[in-house]
C-alpha cells in the first residue's frame, strides 16, 4: 500500500497566507491548481495544509467560521460499570437471593433493595435448523437408513411447534410441543411430559413455524424466608441502583 492511501483524506484543504495566519480553507481541486502554478507551497500533510506565497491574511476577504461543539459528542451512550463478582455475592447474601443466573444479573453492582422478582423465567435453546445428512449411521459408522431429501412433508417441518387434537385412540388428547416430522404422514411430539409418537398429520396444527430456536419457561428459584409473598408483577426490579 503507497503512502498516498495511508494519508488522511479531507473534503477541503486548509490554507494559510505567507506569514501563517489562517484564510478560508478551498477545494481540494483549487489547491492542486494553486500548487502547480506555484503560488502555494504544502506546509502540512496531515491534516493537509497549503502555504499562498502572494497572499495576505490582512487584505483578504475572510468568511465567518463559526465552530460548535456538539454536548452528545461526549456525552452521548450508556453509562457503564464495573463490579466484582464477590459484590453480586454479597448482594444475594443481604437479599436472601438464591443462586441462578436470573437473579445473578439483578444483584450486580450497587444495590439498595430488591422489590419484585419473577416467578418463571423464558430459557432459549439453539436447536439448529437440520443438517446436510442424508443417511443415519450405526455404532459403527455404516448407514443404516437413508434420509428423506425434502424438509416438509404435510406442511411441516422438524421443529415446528404444533398442537395436536387427538379424538379417540390410545393416543387421545390435546398434545402441544415440537413435531419431528416422518415421510409417511405419522408424526412424533415431543411435549414438556414426554415423547408421543405416530401422531397422524391430519390432527396436527401449526402453532410457529422453526426458527432455530427452542423456548420453554422455568420457574425461577427464590428464597422464601427472604421474599414472603410474590408481587403483583413479573418482571424484575431493584432499587437503588
Amino acid at each position: 500500500m503507497s503512502e498516498g492511501a495511508n494519508r488522511e483524506v479531507h473534503p477541503a484543504v486548509f490554507v494559510l497566507d505567507a506569514r501563517g495566519h489562517p484564510l478560508d480553507p478551498c477545494h481540494p481541486a483549487r489547491a492542486r491548481r494553486l500548487l502547480a502554478a506555484g503560488r502555494a507551497v504544502v506546509h502540512r500533510h496531515t491534516p493537509f495544509v497549503i502555504r499562498l506565497k502572494d497572499r495576505d491574511a490582512a487584505t483578504s476577504a475572510i468568511e465567518g467560521v463559526r465552530v460548535g461543539i456538539d454536548p452528545g459528542s461526549k456525552h452521548t451512550g450508556l453509562p457503564v460499570s464495573t463490579a466484582s463478582g464477590g459484590r453480586t455475592k454479597w448482594n444475594r447474601s443481604r437479599t436472601g437471593a438464591a443462586k441462578s443466573h436470573t437473579l445473578d444479573a439483578l444483584h450486580v453492582g450497587h444495590l439498595g433493595g430488591v422489590t419484585a422478582w419473577p416467578s418463571a423465567v423464558l430459557v432459549v435453546k439453539a436447536t439448529g435448523r437440520g443438517s446436510y445428512a442424508r443417511t443415519r449411521t450405526d455404532r459403527y459408522g455404516f448407514p443404516r437408513l437413508r434420509l428423506p431429501r425434502t424438509k416438509r412433508v404435510k406442511g411441516f417441518a422438524t421443529g415446528d411447534l404444533v398442537r395436536a387434537v387427538v379424538p379417540s385412540g390410545k393416543k387421545a388428547g390435546v398434545h402441544l410441543g415440537r413435531v419431528a416430522i416422518r415421510s409417511t404422514g405419522s408424526f412424533n411430539i415431543t411435549t414438556r411430559h414426554g415423547l408421543v409418537q405416530s401422531i397422524g398429520h391430519r390432527h396436527v396444527r401449526l402453532l410457529q413455524r422453526a426458527d432455530g430456536y427452542g423456548y420453554t419457561t422455568h420457574p425461577e428459584t427464590r428464597h422464601r424466608a427472604a421474599f414472603s409473598s410474590p408481587p403483583e408483577g413479573g418482571g424484575l426490579h431493584a432499587g437503588g441502583i
